[in-house]
This record gives C-alpha cells, structure tokens and sequence, in this order.
C-alpha cells in the first residue's frame, strides 16, 4: 500500500485502455483516493471507465489549455480534500497536420498548439496546484524519448523535447516548496490517442524486435507501475528525472537509418 492516504489527480483518462486508467486502478489499489479529469465529447468516454475501477470515482472538466477550469479544479479539490499530494499530467495533443511525415508542411500554428497542449500545460497544471501541496507532494508526466527524430512523430516530438526541458524548470522552481516533478518515457503502447498517429505500428515494430527486455503494446502496467512509484515516498528523494519504461530500448537505440 504504498500510496495509502495519498490524494491523486489523475489526467489523461478515455477509456479503460488509456495508460492513466491503469495508474488509476493500481493507485487504488495501492490505498490512494483518485479524481479524474476530462472534458468536451470525451468526457462521457472518461465516466465510463471511471464506474469499471475498482471504486468509482468522479470526473472534473479539465480543459487544460483553459485558465478558469484549472481555477475550478483547484478549489474542488481544495473543498474535497483539502489539498493533493499528487498529479498525473497524461496530456498531449497535435494536429493531423503536425504529424504523420509532414514536418516541413506544417503550419506555426499547428505547431505551437502542440507545445501549449503537450508542453506548457505540464507547467500550468503544476503551478496551479502546487499551492495545494505540501512538502511531498508529486508531479509526473508521461514522455515519449525526445533524444531522436523519430519516423511519424514530427512536432509532436518536438513538443515532447519542450515537456522534458519544462519538467526540469518545474522540478527547479517548485522543489523549495518539497515538490518533485518527474517524466516517464514510455515505450509505445495502442492506446486510443496512439493509434490515431498516422504510421504507429511502424514505430510500436521497432520495439518489439529491439527492447533487450522485449516490448508488448498492450501492457501499460509497467509504465504504471512506475509512476505509481514516484507518485509514492518511496521516491521522495527524486526530482527533475526522466526514467525510461520501455524494455530497455532506450539503451541500445534505433536502426541507423531512423536516427
């Protein structure tokens, strides 16, 4: 139980298959009270699979781009329990036309609503509930591995360079107050969002044949499992890390002709 009596908001819940929802279900189980967030058409996706926890819970509107429902998150939060001890920032977004091989083509506009979905709103999200915190409390977000040029991912890798370097600025100026901010790279996994980018069983083939611990898309709780992990004290003596999930493929790397 080594999340017991922890207060968790977890973001980035659709469907059963999300990873967030896994983080959900194991923090449950592993003694934490859990909230989730959702917003506009998906949110009925994300109450559904808030009834198949292990025990229901509720969904806020959370539109992270938007100042007035972070504000309204974080009195819920403050009138529910009083505080939070930690937050799971399962957020990303690009446009088709970000994505998908059209680097070159793609509008400005395209590409900063990537950063301010993807990126800046991992600072948001922490800078407003920071308050709420106490010396403890977690931040954690998911990653993709920025180091590569990856086939497919385009400005949406480029966001995800922008997150790991806003992760550290985070974990700089919110440690004072005893607050951690981490990433979790994870290894490609078919989650509904995944699927959606144009080439992903490509990219999800380079880690089934190259992870020297293999790799399989439809786990998410390893990944889980490791963020549970820094959301807990067991993890309270690191900030500002990036831990790879993903068989070990980070360590041998991608095919020469894909770097």
């Amino acid at each position: 139980m080594i999340l017991d009596g922890k207060r968790l908001l977890i973001t980035g819940v659709i469907t059963k298959d999300s990873i967030a929802y896994h983080v959900a279900e194991q923090a449950q189980r592993e003694g934490a009270s859990v909230v989730l967030t959702s917003f506009g058409r998906v949110r009925r996706m994300t109450e559904r699979a808030a009834n198949r926890l292990p025990e229901p819970v509720d969904v806020l509107e959370l539109d992270v781009n938007k100042p007035e429902d972070l504000d309204g998150v974080v009195a819920e939060l403050r009138d529910r329990w009083g505080g939070v001890d930690g937050v799971l920032h399962a957020i990303a977004f690009a446009p088709e036309d970000a994505l998908g091989g059209k680097f070159l083509s793609t509008p400005a506009e395209s590409a900063a609503q990537a950063f301010t979905t993807s990126a800046f709103s991992f600072k948001a999200l922490g800078a407003a509930l920071a308050p709420l915190m106490e010396p403890g409390g977690s931040v954690v977000g998911l990653d993709f591995d920025a180091t590569l040029a990856w086939p497919i991912y385009d400005w949406m890798g480029v966001a995800k360079a922008a997150l790991e370097s806003v992760s550290r600025y985070l974990a700089r100026d919110l440690g004072p107050q005893g607050i951690r901010v981490n990433l979790v790279s994870a290894g490609p996994l078919g989650t509904v969002a995944a699927r959606g980018i144009p080439g992903f069983e490509q990219l999800a083939e380079l880690w089934r044949s190259q992870a020297p611990l293999g790799w399989d898309i439809e786990d998410p709780s390893p990944v889980a499992s490791t963020i549970c992990f820094l959301l807990s004290d067991y993890a309270r003596a690191i900030s500002g890390e990036i831990i790879h999930v993903d068989g070990g493929f980070h360590a041998v790397g991608a095919p020469t002709e894909l770097s």
